[in-house]
């Protein structure tokens, strides 16, 4: 009778074992799977962001062609170029420091960009120059996906933390090593309205 109790009893405690093995594997694995969808979301950031870079060239060289007084507008498009390209950030790397870093260096190229497409105003043969109208409409389009991918980016790391911060999951991923992603966060330029004066 003694032995039957005890192995009754050792009985359910390797079915808890295994329960917990079990469900420890379950909340692990879709650990990973959310945070691998971070990471390739991470790089089709990074690929909108080289498109545009990719296209900054060939703007300039049309610009420059017509252009000639705005070199220090040229100058500074390119300099920001350099300094956002060279700017990586790996997606383990995702804290809000680095992403932070990343974000001011795109935006610098941003601002270099409309500055640039500003020049067009002082330029009529530029306006009407059918490539540098092209590049206009594919940098535009460029800025739409670099939009559309910043937000699929933050929609996937929303549901990788919340995944990583629920109960009993909060527990796995600590010992785990499983860490909050940072977001992309709105610029702080765009939190003031601008002026208008007329």
């Amino acid at each position: 009778m003694k032995s039957k109790s005890t192995l009754v009893t050792v009985a359910v405690i390797i079915g808890i074992i295994v329960i917990g093995l079990l469900i420890g594997s379950s909340s692990y694995n879709g650990m990973v799977q959310k945070e691998e969808s971070v990471t390739s979301q991470w790089a089709q950031v990074q690929n909108a962001y080289q498109r545009r870079a990719d296209l900054i060239p060939n703007l300039v060289s049309t610009v420059k062609g017509y252009a000639a007084h705005e070199q220090g507008t040229l100058e500074a498009v390119v300099e920001a170029r350099a300094k956002a390209t060279q700017l990586q950030v790996n997606a383990d790397q995702l804290t809000e420091e680095n992403l932070k870093k990343y974000q001011e260096a795109q935006g610098q190229l941003g601002s270099a960009l409309g500055r640039l497409l500003a020049v067009q105003e002082n330029y009529p043969d530029l306006k009407a120059n059918t490539n540098f109208l092209a590049l206009q409409d594919e940098l535009a389009g460029t800025e739409n996906r670099i939009s559309t991918e910043r937000k699929r980016f933050n929609d996937t790391v929303q549901e990788y933390n919340q995944s990583i911060r629920k109960f009993p999951r909060n527990i796995i991923a600590s010992i785990l090593g499983f860490e909050k992603k940072a977001y992309f966060a709105a610029d702080a330029a765009s939190q003031s309205a601008p002026k208008v004066e007329f």
